[in-house]
């Protein structure tokens, strides 16, 4: 998809190239809470209720409205005004809705609105459509899938994360000896009483004050998920429903007919070649990544370091440019004003730039080196001296 691509998010470590990637301002979603409405629930118990759900009747039919917010405090970055919602770069600032409607494994159907156009995402059986209004063009797409593979699987970007279930899997895979679990039963989200999952990291390096995933009270289905940063008060990232229903949509959202006057296009997609192919560039990046980079420290106060080229960063950036991709907004420049607010800092290990937000700090070397974490500047300028 050349649109409507979406950010995934992981932790600890991940918050550097995820939520650091995907971060801007204005908590919108908040959960509210009042006398408690569901009964105690342990973190074992509640998590086990969560799983027994799942594996007794899958994902429940639904409809709703997903919001993503941020406030990272990043530098000012141009251009992202004239990008649109539907540009990732627009992920940086913002409030950003999705609404999504889900009938079966082969019923879906994810619009992604702007103030200006609109994108969709319509599966249906083996009819996959995607409509982009700004082009008034259609790709109707034939999806070829392997032997013996009984569920059509949408042709979604792989980096997607598309709602707080899949937010949730990613960070409770981080809930272990370096992070303390609690339950709250007092919260509401979307009009719905939910249990409020409480993570939050023991590394005092780290800084991340707390994670919260709400669970339905009712259909334990994840509804939202929050990050503070330590010394704020609201989320300085989130993404959760906004409105939810859990009943079987209607049919007529998962029918599609071009307007009149627009571009149809098709578009082949062959699931044994297309997974063949990611399959074979994540073993290659995977080994890439393990020959080049290094993780300096633990849990959430863990640092990754891989080498790092400024010059071949901003060529890399021209080249985009150049390409005319799509977003409108120049990457160069952007690259320009996130390094205009670095910090310059040195110690026994040489010099370099400092860039710091509220949950992710940067530390680019003069020796070609980038540090990321989402740990505060003492701890990543301690990480570049280990060798």
């Amino acid at each position: 998809m050349r649109r409507g691509t979406l950010v995934r998010w992981g932790l600890p470590v991940a918050v550097a190239s995820v939520i650091g990637a995907a971060i801007g301002a204005g908590p919108v979603i908040a959960a509210v809470s009042g006398d408690p409405v569901l009964p105690e629930r342990s973190a074992a118990q509640l998590l086990a209720d969560a799983t027994a759900a799942t594996q007794k009747g899958g994902i429940a039919p639904m409809s709703g409205t997903v919001q993503q917010t941020a406030s990272l405090g990043l530098p000012a970055l141009p251009q992202l005004s004239q990008a649109g919602g539907s540009s990732p770069l627009s992920l940086l600032s913002g409030s950003h809705e999705v609404k999504v409607w889900y009938g079966a494994a082969d019923k879906l159907r994810v619009a992604m609105p702007t103030q200006m156009n609109e994108t969709n995402l319509i599966v249906n059986g083996g009819q996959v459509w995607y409509w982009e209004s700004d082009t008034n063009t259609a790709t109707r797409m034939t999806v070829k899938t392997p032997a013996g593979h009984k569920r059509p699987v949408p042709p979604l970007p792989e980096q997607a994360a598309l709602t707080p279930q899949q937010l949730t899997e990613q960070l409770l895979a981080r809930a272990d000896e370096h992070t303390a679990v609690r339950v709250v039963n007092t919260a509401e989200v979307a009009g719905r009483p939910a249990y409020q999952l409480v993570i939050t990291p023991k590394d005092e390096g780290s800084l991340v004050r707390e994670v919260r995933i709400a669970l339905d009270g009712e259909t334990y289905v994840p509804l939202q998920v929050q990050v503070y940063a330590k010394g704020s008060a609201e989320p300085a990232f989130q993404v959760g429903f906004t409105q939810v229903t859990f009943t079987p949509p209607a049919e007529e959202n998962f029918t599609f007919t071009p307007p009149a006057g627009a571009k149809v296009e098709e578009r082949t997609i062959d699931l044994a070649d297309l997974v063949g192919r990611r399959v074979e560039e994540r073993t290659e990046r995977a080994k890439d990544v393990a020959e080049q980079a290094k993780v300096v420290g633990e849990g959430w106060s863990a640092v990754a370091v891989v080498p790092f080229s400024l010059d071949d960063l901003s060529a890399e950036a021209r080249g985009k440019d150049a390409s005319g991709a799509r977003g409108d907004a120049d990457p160069q420049a952007m690259l320009d004003a996130v390094l205009k607010s670095a910090t310059p800092v040195s110690g026994d290990w040489g010099s370099g730039k400092l860039i710091r937000t509220k949950l992710v700090t940067v530390l680019l070397t003069d020796d070609g080196r980038i540090l990321a974490g989402a740990v505060t500047p003492d701890e990543i300028v301690k990480a570049a001296g280990v060798k």
